[in-house]
């Protein structure tokens, strides 16, 4: 029992990274914007994020909690957006094609989140480490978590990121089903064309779904270094979370572009992704690893061939996604 609870508290954990990136480019994608530089985004919002509270962290006698993840969310939240207004700039104003500078983004964003460790690790060393932020980070609920037995480790032993991250799931759903202004990005990725001709302001909504999009994908990148990484930063950590951002552009077609989904489906893939370590402890049959980690990109091709079967208008993607608008082709 406790092997397969601890199975769960770190397949949730795990997921949390990939549920902030699947809803941010969810949103992204909602607008027609098909980003594939999430892996860099994630890179940039880990890396700002971790500096700004190293910094604050290292110059401050007594540090604040809450300033301290003030200085840490706003790091990694704006710097992932300007990553996607830089996307933003190039496909919607320049009509760049939006694959060339979505793979481009995500070599410059893992690049520049090494660039910015150089200045943030000891010349000497090849990891540092924030104490005081990675136990705010990381600070579980007092008392549920520790008095409720499976149930408490279960539901209450998590940093308030990983609450932080459902509720935005839940504020994304709602938002894109409910509100005028959701209905209106949702248009807009649909049919640019239409919206357009209805009054409504394409490049204004796609700049706006794209950059928001793009800030909530840097949360991710933040909490991975802050909470799910211990508040370690390492030389190599660029390139682990960018590998962890992929699952997030792969989990978006699993959800079939419903950021409430994502709740469920990427504490699924965390499930699938840790079975190499929890599975042969618990059944006691071996199994490859490298083949076990496949897991989430293998469910994810399934359900795409399955709904793609049944042709429900619902379950496919927005039907601009990925081209350039030409108000003059109208």
């Amino acid at each position: 029992m406790a092997m397969i609870v601890g199975w769960i508290v770190m397949s949730v954990s795990f997921g949390t990274v990939i549920l902030f990136g699947a809803v941010g480019e969810t949103i992204t994608e909602k607008a027609g914007n098909l980003n594939l530089g999430t892996p860099g985004i994630m890179c940039m919002g880990g890396a700002f994020g971790f500096a700004g509270a190293c910094v604050y962290e290292t110059n401050v006698d007594k540090p604040n909690a809450a300033l301290c993840i003030l200085i840490a969310m706003s790091s990694a939240f704006i710097m992932a957006m300007l990553g996607g207004l830089i996307f933003s700039f190039l496909t919607t104003t320049l009509r760049v094609n939006q694959n060339v500078v979505g793979l481009t983004l995500t070599i410059f964003g893992v690049g520049l989140s090494k660039f910015v460790a150089k200045f943030v690790l000891p010349k000497n060393g090849l990891v540092v480490k924030v104490d005081f932020a990675q136990k705010v980070f990381s600070k579980k609920i007092p008392w549920l978590s520790s008095h409720l037995g499976p149930v408490g480790d279960l539901l209450f032993s998590y940093g308030f990121m990983v609450y932080l991250g459902i509720i935005i799931a839940i504020v994304a759903t709602i938002f894109l089903k409910k509100t005028r202004t959701g209905l209106n990005l949702r248009a807009v990725g649909e049919s640019p064309a239409t919206a357009d001709a209805a009054g409504i302001k394409v490049s204004k909504y796609k700049y706006l779904a794209t950059c928001i999009g793009a800030g909530i994908t840097g949360l991710g990148g933040l909490y991975y270094i802050l909470d799910f990484n211990n508040g370690t930063w390492a030389t190599a950590d660029g390139d682990a979370i960018s590998a962890v951002a992929w699952l997030s552009v792969a989990l978006v077609i699993f959800i079939r572009w419903k950021p409430i989904n994502a709740i469920w489906g990427a504490y699924l893939f965390g499930i699938c992704y840790w079975a190499y370590n929890y599975f042969p402890k618990i059944t006691g049959i071996r199994v490859n690893t490298d083949l076990t980690m496949m897991l989430p990109y293998v469910v994810t091709i399934i359900v795409l061939i399955i709904t793609s079967i049944k042709q429900k208008r619902d379950s496919q993607a927005p039907a601009s996604l990925g081209l350039s608008y030409f108000r003059e082709d109208r």
